[in-house]
């Protein structure tokens, strides 16, 4: 079997308060890339994971990734080996771990089907796992992992991802945030939120990471619908109105920051 584990992108983010348990109560738009990590399953005598790709060798423990969490949450008389093909950079804000989870749930889902508390055992592995299991758009509140359904009227639009290839770790990003809350996320349709909305880790992730500002203003300048970065960082995105547009911005990018990792695709 193989899977895409679909690279996750928060069209829009508010955090809303600091809760008494050190997690943080936030909104957040969920959208997904049709591109990201490959994982190929195969039967095996016992669970593995083999790890391949650009990013592979920084996985410093490739048996205690999520993939592998994830087969220890789903107990299955069968046992499988998992290749991973790491393509999406960790650390990045793109859910790249919590994708490769929720991939391994519909690879179970396909050859097994899933405990009756399979939310409950997703959610133990990362707030973003839950949501990766289907890979569609929806709304999150909580710490992410209480979900709505919305139907998503941005669903095929060309969006590039970019990343100044400068991991960032969710904890530090969410402890510069300055506790202010600045409102509630908008509602509406995917479009109207994304465009009404912001991600309020951006400050704090540009104070610990300062190239995200310079990913953010040359995808300004590329003419998007939006642009914007994704969860904690470092990794921004912005959505246009055409292959065309697409294709001229990530060109642009390629020669005036030939270093920056990009991923081009389109809203599932």
């Amino acid at each position: 079997m193989r899977e895409i584990a679909y690279a996750k992108i928060n069209l829009a983010l508010h955090v809303r308060a600091r809760r008494d348990d050190g997690y943080h109560a936030l909104e957040t738009l969920f959208a997904f890339v049709d591109a990201g990590d490959t994982l190929t399953a195969r039967p095996a005598e016992a669970d593995r994971v083999e790890t391949v790709g650009e990013f592979a060798g920084t996985l410093s423990d490739p048996f205690d990734n999520l993939v592998a969490r994830a087969l220890n949450e789903l107990h299955r008389q069968d046992s499988l080996t998992i290749k991973l093909e790491k393509n999406l950079p960790v650390a990045a804000g793109l859910g790249g771990g919590s994708a490769d989870a929720g991939a391994v749930f519909r690879i179970v889902r396909a050859l097994h089907g899933l405990p009756d508390d399979w939310r409950e055992r997703a959610a133990k592995l990362g707030a973003d796992v839950p949501a990766c299991v289907e890979s569609v758009a929806c709304i999150g509140r909580g710490t992410g992992t209480e979900l709505d359904p919305i139907e998503n009227d941005l669903a095929g639009t060309h969006v590039l991802l970019v990343n100044p290839r400068t991991p960032l770790s969710t904890g530090p990003v969410f402890a510069h945030w300055d506790g202010r809350d600045r409102g509630a996320m908008p509602g509406g349709t995917v479009r109207e939120i994304a465009l009404a909305g912001r991600n309020d880790l951006e400050g704090p992730a540009i104070a610990l990471c300062p190239p995200i500002a310079g990913v953010l203003a040359a995808l300004a300048e590329s003419n998007p619908l939006l642009a914007r970065m994704s969860g904690s960082g470092a990794t921004c995105f912005a959505l246009y109105s055409s292959a065309e547009s697409l294709h001229e911005a990530a060109e642009m990018l390629a020669r005036d920051h030939a270093g920056w990792w990009q991923m081009r695709g389109r809203l599932r």
